[in-house]
């Protein structure tokens, strides 16, 4: 394994390259940074069953426990047969499968990391001092994620800086140039060719993922951005100040409200996802209520669908898979939901086993088992990786003899 200056990896185990001149089923592709002249394109390593032995076991199994961030993990993201995790305490630990141990660690910047997504042989990292690190895979040097760039980049500086017009107010006494947050970036959402950036400054900014240039910033909210998720040129952002706000853009237009979808009263709205093609949209309330709308025939209007009392507690993030939603809640435990048609969700299981608020959650959609794999990341600092069986598995039975041996199987592929 090579090591340089701009790759601050302190960990690794780099027994399968970080790249593969395969198409990776968890993460779009994107040119190779080799010569232009190569039409090879590179991505993460194709999803292989981690746990091919793990049959249908009693319901909500704990799989692993993983342990290495120095702060609460904040966010996760699935590439293949890697599992990305980040913490408050800046470390990002790249997880291989099926053995689970560290293929990677590395850091730069200064707090959290907040937010991280994939795309090709980049990774995109936004961070609590208000900049996005881009982190790229370089085929020369095998296994090595490098620092390449940080946003606003200094080009994109340079061409603004002496302007005053550039320059917008973001707190008494405070200007800052439009292109950069002022605040901590909670959120990331990527999407043909574009990067969106949520921040606690209220803006929403958006990306072009090409030469990094910072295209728009949008006075989104009246509170702090908590969650993003962009689909079929429509972006929802998700605030405290209890609303999602949905942007859309026609041709080269620049984004325009094309909706809102009212929470609780003085109620933070801490996460969004989409389901069914986008039809049906999640929020997760910091009163421990999960609320849905659905999109109608026309696509230009939502109705809300589902208003249910999920936690105790905050709901702080959310995850679909298939028909399930799961959200994860201050209260320290996951709700596993099923959705009816109509958008309407009932509970199906709770798991505990977290020793702290759940603070981020990714399901993966491969079938392991004739259930899913399901990863959460908790403030206690740990990563858990949990089988869900899907609703029929979950009311067997776990008494059988055959049952007995399906479960030392388990044991035995865990250890």
């Amino acid at each position: 394994m090579v090591f340089s200056k701009d790759s601050p990896i302190i960990e690794s185990a780099p027994s399968t390259p970080l790249l593969s001149g395969t198409r990776g089923s968890n993460c779009s592709t994107s040119e190779s940074d080799e010569s232009p002249a190569n039409s090879h394109r590179f991505t993460f390593p194709d999803f292989k069953n981690p746990f091919p032995d793990v049959p249908i076991c009693s319901s909500y199994r704990s799989l692993a426990v993983l342990s290495g961030h120095i702060g609460s993990v904040s966010c996760l993201a699935l590439c293949g047969e890697f599992i990305l995790s980040a913490s408050q305490g800046k470390d990002i630990i790249v997880w291989q499968q099926p053995d689970l141990k560290q293929f990677a660690k590395f850091g730069q910047g200064e707090g959290s990391v907040k937010a991280l997504v994939t795309m090709g042989n980049k990774m995109f990292t936004a961070h609590q001092d208000s900049r996005i690190r881009v982190w790229k895979v370089s085929r020369r040097s095998e296994n090595i994620l490098r620092l390449v760039a940080t946003l606003p980049t200094t080009k994109d500086y340079l061409g603004k800086f002496m302007k005053q017009s550039n320059y917008v107010q973001t707190r008494r006494n405070h200007r800052h140039l439009w292109i950069e947050h002022a605040d901590s970036i909670s959120c990331l959402a990527i999407y043909e060719g574009m990067i969106y950036s949520g921040s606690w400054d209220k803006t929403l900014k958006v990306w072009r993922v090409s030469d990094l240039k910072c295209l728009e910033s949008i006075r989104a909210h009246d509170d702090a951005i908590n969650g993003l998720v962009a689909h079929k040129s429509l972006v929802y952002s998700a605030s405290a100040d209890g609303k999602i706000k949905v942007w859309g853009k026609e041709d080269k237009s620049s984004h325009t409200l094309k909706g809102i979808l009212e929470g609780h009263r003085d109620v933070s709205m801490n996460s969004v996802i989409l389901c069914d093609d986008g039809r049906l949209v999640y929020g997760a309330g910091s009163d421990g209520c999960v609320m849905g709308w659905k999109r109608d025939m026309n696509l230009s209007s939502w109705k809300l669908v589902c208003e249910h009392k999920a936690h105790e507690m905050a709901v702080l993030c959310l995850c679909s898979v298939g028909e399930y939603v799961c959200s994860g809640s201050a209260d320290k435990t996951i709700g596993i939901w099923k959705r009816e048609v109509g958008g309407r969700v009932y509970s199906v299981g709770v798991i505990r086993g977290h020793e702290g608020p759940v603070k981020c959650l990714q399901a993966s959609s491969h079938s392991v088992g004739g259930g899913f794999l399901l990863y959460s990341g908790s403030l206690d600092k740990s990563l858990r990786v949990w089988w869900v069986p899907k609703e029929e598995s979950a009311e067997r039975e776990e008494s059988s003899p055959s049952q007995q041996i399906i479960e030392k199987k388990c044991h035995l592929v865990l250890n």
